[in-house]
């Protein structure tokens, strides 16, 4: 029968000093996402009340207004109205807006967050210039 001796042992897993170093990216992380999650939020609301008030005005006072109105029950923050980007088109109006979000993360470093919203049709490449 053979013996084993200690350094020869069959022992796996995750050490202490490995286990929290997986905690403390998971919570970083977890950090950032909850940070992160409500603006998706806030810009599927955005083009939600954008695609509403496209429909619902024939003049650029009415689209103001409309999103204006969708903005203060859909919790937008971001942008009003006035941050609108109306023009006119054969179909109508495109309606869109563009806009940052910057969250502080440690010392100097930062998450900055670039949205662009339309109710056009793929012009979204022209509006970020």
């Amino acid at each position: 029968m053979k013996r084993r001796s200690n350094l020869e042992s069959d022992q796996r897993g995750l050490s202490l000093v490995g286990f929290i170093f997986v905690i403390a990216i998971v919570a970083a992380l977890a950090v950032v996402g909850m940070k992160v999650v409500p603006t998706i939020v806030e810009y599927s609301a955005i083009k939600k009340a954008i695609a509403t008030a496209r429909s619902a005005g024939t003049t650029v006072r009415e689209i103001q207004d409309s999103f204006d109105k969708q903005r203060t029950t859909a919790y937008i923050d971001s942008v009003s109205g006035k941050d609108l980007e109306i023009t006119r088109t054969s179909d109508g109006f495109d309606v869109s807006v563009v806009y940052q979000k910057k969250f502080e993360l440690v010392g100097p470093a930062s998450l900055v967050i670039d949205y662009v919203a339309t109710s056009g049709n793929g012009r979204s490449a022209q509006l970020t210039q």
